[in-house]
């Protein structure tokens, strides 16, 4: 089991633009293919302008199906190529939990963040 934190940086003052759009044309097709967001927030203090989103995954191989998915969805490749717009960069980190934190992951993930 591991998280997926991704991190996009926006062009300055762009945040609630993406996050309209998000909402409008992206999360629903997102979550139909990953399942609910363990996390989803833009930044306040500190670097600004990004937004940080963690995604749940049992394995590497279930990763790598979903976002085959996802990405093959012409829904949401529409929803890319306009959102991309906002994108300056993007980092991605694989992150472990902690063997006393992994009980507490699942039992999040059981209560809202629904995964197959």
């Amino acid at each position: 089991m591991f998280v997926e934190q991704r991190v996009y940086t926006l062009k300055p003052g762009a945040t609630p633009a993406f996050l309209d759009y998000y909402g409008e044309r992206g999360r629903a097709v997102q979550i139909g293919h990953l399942g609910n967001p363990v996390g989803y927030y833009s930044t306040e203090i500190g670097p600004l302008n990004q937004m940080v989103m963690s995604w749940y995954y049992a394995s590497l191989d279930e990763r790598t199906h979903k976002r085959q998915q996802l990405a093959n969805d012409p829904e949401w490749m529409a929803y890319l190529k306009h959102a991309r717009e906002w994108v300056t960069a993007q980092q991605t980190t694989i992150l472990k939990p902690a063997p006393f934190f992994t009980e507490h992951l699942q039992a999040y993930i059981q209560r809202g963040g629904t995964h197959e």
